[in-house]
């Protein structure tokens, strides 16, 4: 199968999670300073959630971009991806309303694993299938290994986040997303543009 309905599908569904982040803002009671700040963990939830799954997007673009093909186990794979992230709106007004909520935070967390693990899965079930590109298969396999460290940065997170001090969990995600983010920089992992 081409890999373009499926790139096109998962456009579509993160483009419409994305825009329900941000339908399930709370809205200040009044319009001044005061309002604003009072909802600055809404924001910053939303602020998180919203460019973690950006740069999740902008991570698959980069890896599709040297595959070939797409086989019936990738599709059902990019299914339990989306899963998880379609509950990340849910997660994060749950954080939003309560930050300092040992259990919100974790079960933000468990959905942030849940598609940080899916896309180690993904990355798995592609590779397999396109394993004559070689270029593309050593760029899957060093990301993947981005994470696994991004996952042990998270796993800590909410750890902390359900014993010690409840809003790790979100600043682990930042955590794991500047290493990821550097580690590809580094790496040199970003696709060249022919």
């Amino acid at each position: 199968m081409k890999k373009d309905r499926v790139a096109a599908f998962t456009d579509a569904v993160l483009a419409i999670i994305m825009t329900i982040l941000v339908l399930e803002l709370e809205k200040p009671t009044t319009i001044n300073l005061l309002s604003f700040w009072k909802l600055r963990h809404s924001f910053f939830s939303y602020t998180l959630s919203f460019f973690w799954l950006g740069s999740m997007w902008v991570n698959i673009h980069n890896e599709w971009q040297g595959i070939e093909k797409i086989n019936s186990k990738a599709l059902w794979v990019t299914l339990v991806l989306l899963f998880f992230c379609s509950l990340i709106p849910y997660a994060t007004d749950l954080v939003s309303r309560d930050f300092h909520n040992k259990v919100a935070q974790g079960f933000y967390g468990l959905f942030v694993l849940g598609v940080t693990f899916s896309n180690i899965w993904l990355s798995h079930v592609i590779e397999s299938s396109n394993d004559s590109v070689q270029l593309s298969v050593e760029v899957m396999k060093k990301r993947r290994t981005l994470l696994w460290i991004d996952i042990v940065v998270k796993l800590i997170g909410l750890t902390i986040s359900l014993t010690i001090y409840p809003p790790t969990m979100m600043f682990s995600v930042i955590i794991a997303a500047v290493f990821l983010m550097t580690g590809i920089k580094v790496l040199n992992l970003d696709w060249k543009e022919n």
